[in-house]
């Protein structure tokens, strides 16, 4: 069956299957999810499966390019070009490793999903010299050309999800929490689902909600600011805090800590949505250099960006959630679940009866959540459904997401 007939025919079936792939704002490397998605008469979802997963880390030099544009210090046209179209060789070898573990053929496959390396993201509006004069935009970047993916794979490819958000004048962002409420709102229980991945995001899921009460919004770092302080503190040999183990020997500087807490974004009321244009590496030599003003050591400051992510988290939770809200779980995913020390830090900065858990406890992998996410993106667009959430990113209407390659 060739592409465009095979698109034709999705929405008929009933039993479909798509890889979803996801590159955060960490840029360890790529996850990629191979999805099984059931759908009734009616074509709402039914279940969702997970049948496989594979990870591939970017290499050092790919991470360094992409580090280099996330920068205007940095960033250059030419870098750029090539990089969008290289990440899609990237992409494409690591479908093609997914399906290989899993034995599954390019004819089993309904469509590749992929979020895209983010680049550059634009909280808000900005200006533009408009057709009429002045106007205000909003913007985001993810990088990684469909066409390319497509040609390497053989399989439709659905892509650029945020665009469209954007065009319907929200923020873009988060759209993960769609596929939150499809896989875990539960009729009793409120649930806050926490990923903490370069940035920290939440949503909420009240109990029994309906899809225009989610909630959801960036708390501010997540992994990101503890990661640049280790490499920083280990000149680039290790890139990230294994377990927390490192920051478990360090005592939290209450000073800084309470420095740190007046960036005036954590007061902002969502929807909002932040990424490494503010919390990059610029930020990290910041507290780096207040850690060394005042003699704290290394240790001791890695200890503090932790405490900096459990607190923003659990202080967006006290401001914009439980005043209103009553939750009883927050299921947390991405890099941050393995990060014992920090998750230890948020349990206990929460109410009594609020308990922590990993989305591992729930039968979906901490590291796959977000490529699982994009499947479910994916194919709602595929079946011509919206797939934002207008209550979180504050968009005009519900959309469908992304654009379609074949």
């Amino acid at each position: 069956m060739d592409q465009p007939a095979k698109l034709l025919d999705y929405r008929a079936k009933n039993e479909h299957v798509l890889i979803g792939l996801m590159s955060g704002t960490s840029l360890d490397g790529i996850d990629a999810a191979l999805v099984a998605i059931r759908t009734d008469e009616q074509g709402e979802i039914e279940k969702v499966t997970l049948r496989d997963f594979f990870y591939m880390p970017y290499s050092d030099d790919l991470r360094e390019w992409v580090m280099n544009l996330c920068s205007v210090e940095t960033a250059r046209v030419d870098q750029l070009t090539a990089v969008h179209y290289g990440l899609s060789e990237w992409y494409a070898y690591a479908v093609q490793q997914l399906m290989q573990k899993a034995g599954v053929t390019t004819a089993e496959v309904d469509a590749v999903c992929m979020h895209g390396q983010t680049i550059w993201h634009i909280a808000g509006r900005t200006p533009f010299p408009g057709p009429q004069g002045i106007t205000e935009v909003r913007a985001s970047l993810q990088i990684g050309e469909l066409s390319t993916l497509t040609e390497r794979t053989g399989i439709p490819v659905v892509g650029n999800f945020r665009a469209r958000d954007l065009a319907a004048d929200g923020e873009g962002a988060p759209l993960v929490p769609y596929a939150d409420y499809i896989l875990f709102r539960h009729p009793q229980k409120g649930r806050l689902l926490q990923n903490i991945g370069g940035i920290a995001n939440v949503t909420l899921l009240p109990a029994s909600a309906a899809i225009d009460q989610v909630v959801a919004f960036d708390t501010g770092p997540g992994n990101m600011i503890m990661d640049q302080i280790v490499q920083l503190m280990t000149n680039g040999q290790m890139r990230y805090d294994e377990g927390g183990k490192l920051a478990a020997g360090g005592t939290v500087s209450s000073v800084l800590l309470e420095k740190w807490l007046q960036d005036p974004y954590y007061q902002i009321k969502p929807p909002k949505s932040t990424g490494r244009e503010v919390y990059g590496k610029a930020f990290a030599q910041e507290l780096f250099h207040d850690a060394n003003q005042l003699g704290i050591s290394q240790t001791d400051l890695l200890a503090t960006v932790t405490a900096l992510t459990a607190t923003t988290i659990a202080n967006a939770y006290m401001q914009f959630v439980l005043p209103a809200t009553k939750v009883e779980e927050v299921i947390v995913s991405g890099g941050g679940a393995h990060n014992q020390t920090l998750l230890t830090m948020l349990q206990r900065q929460l109410p009594t009866g609020m308990t922590v858990m990993t989305a591992q406890q729930f039968g979906m992998p901490d590291d796959a959540k977000e490529a699982v996410a994009f499947a479910i993106l994916g194919h709602e667009t595929l079946m011509g459904r919206p797939s934002n959430v207008p209550s979180v990113t504050g968009a005009k209407r519900a959309v469908p997401l992304g654009n379609i390659c074949f």
